[in-house]
């Protein structure tokens, strides 16, 4: 005998289902599944020891014995109710949902009071979209057992999904209720306050959680991203530590878009992402292969986004969407994402020959649907980024699959075959750190619409708050991207011009107060900080640009569209590249518009050059006279040249997959 097996009598033994059971309730699953092999070989007719040792089994991860023993349990018993719902539970997990949702009917059939079948099913339904019916599953769950604190928590994940945030929110606190230590539900009531933007609120609940499960997977990144938001650098250095330490040991920290701007290493954001995709979106070959495909005389490109409405990444391809040489392509949206009803939705569905809704389609279908409309090019204008449906991409909607627009950096994707950049942001010495092919295009990656307007004159200075004779650093963007390392250099810099101030987005009041005890803290005086409120409307907002004298970038995660928009209006932009993608942005785009003079190579020389130009009037004046020009001839805002050169690629994509090659880098 081996040692450390314990031996199983072949007398009679009363005491056996007794011992068995009391194996299975231990977790001593192999005892367990020995000892139940051994009743089955004295009954084997007996449905309870078939469906015993399927449960042990299932819970030592051996899925399809499992399913093989609730199978041989009901041969015996038909109307043997669990065994048909952990029947479910097995084909859930092998994400064979019809059937799991099958075996959870048939479960509920049998015995209409087991609130786990009605769970089971709940989450089986949400999994296939059907979002009303998994709603109700949810809550026939808790209305047979009221203190289901599992039901009250994927409840509120459900209806977050569906934009119920307040309802969601409800929902976990019921669960918090009835269990206080229940990190999950501290953790999806601060998800759903995010989406109203109840900062404060979204802070408090990721600190319980993590005091609750100090290792909950991604607790840490998100309390981190929600604290940059409202700049709280409480702990900051500690806590950035103990998030770049989990990523390097490829634990699920952190999601992958609060790492763009809270760590500068291009190595641990391809980390973040390839562990994100490992645990939410792995490969998915559900709807097998895509069979080979006769040549298109006109390249199908599909578009994949959930910003087709008054968002940055509609402000930048609204006019490429438009100009799209319609002789080559057939361009196709896939809309999802919030509901929308705005100029620029109007706009969008206008611009393509296509324009699909597929909101309330479940991932499957819409990669269905892609199939069925013969998408040579799935482009996904989202990647990692809010509001993203990165399974679609999972199931391989299209036979060449491009991350490009929306997420500055690797999905770290195997199903993702090319990433659109620029040899700005993504130099071929820093390639490696990305999972996809890099496609360079000449000049920016960014494109633009060049049709925009900018309003006449509707604010003055003193309408802003701005003091007269201040010069004006500013910085419209998100507060999140404001870190203390960028903030002592603004600071350091309002120190050395005298009569300056720095102009900020206003955001939430806790920002913005938050900020101003940090500049005092560095000993400038806190009224020098000046904050904007959101302008009505994109040409108002952008006349507004045109009150600040120099905008100061942020690093590791530059200003994107919003540099675009300041040098549109004419206010030169600062900037300091890092080695991410993120923080090569601004450098692209100043490089496109040939004034490379604004891009430095050090944090020193970034706070030198912005006191040097608020010194030195007419420097600045020459700056803002080169941008004028160039405005009007530089490629970074020629929409049409830029159109013909993303087709360019677009073509060589598709003639490397007709000739059987594949994916490679491309200039």
């Amino acid at each position: 005998m081996k040692p450390g097996v314990t031996p199983i009598s072949t007398a009679f033994d009363s005491d056996l289902p007794a011992r068995a059971e009391r194996a299975l309730a231990d977790g001593h699953l192999d005892l367990a599944l020995r000892l139940y092999d051994e009743l089955i070989t004295r009954d084997t007719g007996d449905p309870v020891s078939h469906y015993k040792r399927a449960n042990a089994l299932n819970r030592l991860g051996r899925a399809q014995e499992a399913l093989s023993g609730y199978d041989r349990a009901i041969s015996l018993d038909p109307a043997y109710a669990n065994a048909h719902c952990n029947r479910g539970t097995v084909l859930e997990g092998l994400r064979r949902w019809a059937e799991a949702l099958a075996a959870y009917d048939r479960a509920l059939a049998l015995n209409p009071a087991d609130s786990l079948a009605a769970y089971n099913r709940g989450s089986v339904l949400r999994e296939l979209g059907r979002f009303g019916d998994a709603l109700a599953s949810y809550e026939c769950s808790i209305a047979l057992n009221g203190s289901y604190s599992e039901a009250y928590v994927n409840r509120g994940h459900l209806l977050h999904q569906m934009g119920r945030y307040q309802s969601a929110i409800a929902s976990y606190d019921s669960a918090i209720k009835i269990n206080p230590g229940y990190p999950a539900a501290f953790h999806g009531r601060g998800n759903a306050q995010a989406k109203l933007g109840l900062l404060d609120e979204v802070v408090a609940s990721y600190a319980q959680a993590i005091s609750l499960q100090p290792d909950g997977k991604y607790f840490l990144g998100l309390y981190l991203h929600a604290k940059m938001q409202i700049c709280d650098w409480c702990d900051f250095a500690p806590n950035l530590q103990r998030l770049s330490d989990g990523i390097q040991a490829r634990r699920a920290v952190c999601t992958p878009f609060p790492v763009l701007s809270l760590v500068s290493s291009p190595a641990l954001q391809r980390l973040a992402a390839e562990v994100y995709v490992r645990e939410e979106h792995p490969p998915d070959d559900a709807l097998g292969e895509i069979p080979a495909r006769p040549r298109h005389e006109t390249i199908r490109i599909g578009y994949f986004s959930a910003d087709f409405r008054s968002h940055a990444v509609a402000t930048l391809t609204a006019e490429l969407f438009e100009i799209h040489d319609r002789s080559g392509f057939e361009i196709i949206a896939f809309a999802f994402g919030p509901e929308a009803d705005d100029p620029m939705r109007t706009r969008l569905r206008a611009a393509f020959d296509r324009f699909i809704d597929v909101r309330n389609r479940s991932d499957t279908e819409v990669a269905l649907l892609a199939r069925e409309l013969e998408i040579d090019i799935a482009v996904d204008l989202g990647g990692h980024t809010m509001d993203a449906r990165t399974k679609i991409f999972a199931l391989r909607a299209a036979p060449i699959q491009v991350n490009y627009l929306g997420y500055p950096g690797t999905m770290g994707a195997p199903y993702i075959d090319y990433l659109i950049a620029d040899p700005v942001v993504i130099p071929a010495s820093l390639s490696r750190h990305y999972s996809e092919k890099i496609t360079h295009l000449s000049g920016s990656f960014l494109p633009n619409d060049s049709t925009r307007e900018i309003a006449v004159s509707p604010y003055t200075r003193e309408q802003c708050g701005i003091p007269n004779g201040a010069f004006v650093f500013c910085c419209f963007n998100n507060s999140y991207k404001i870190n203390p390392v960028v903030f002592d250099a603004w600071m350091r810099i309002l120190a050395s011009v005298e009569h300056s101030v720095l102009w900020l987005s206003q955001h939430h009041p806790a920002a913005t107060s938050n900020l101003r005890r940090e500049a005092s803290k560095r000993g400038i005086d806190p009224l020098r900080l000046l904050f904007a409120p959101r302008a009505p409307a994109q040409p108002e907002y952008l006349a507004r640009l045109q009150l600040g004298d120099l905008f100061l970038d942020t690093a590791p995660y530059n200003a994107h569209t919003t540099a675009i928009d300041a040098l549109w209006a004419g206010l030169p932009v600062l900037t300091c590249p890092g080695e991410s993608f993120a923080s090569r942005v601004a450098a692209s785009i100043l490089n496109s518009i040939e004034v490379p003079e604004l891009i430095t190579a050090s944090l020193q020389q970034y706070e030198d050059l912005a006191v040097r130009l608020a010194q030195k009037p007419a420097l600045l004046a020459a700056l803002r006279k080169k941008l004028a020009t160039n405005r009007r001839t530089a490629p970074l805002f020629d929409t049409p040249k830029f159109a013909r050169n993303l087709e360019s690629i677009y073509r060589r994509m598709y003639n490397r997959y007709l000739d059987n090659l594949p994916p490679d880098h491309l200039d």
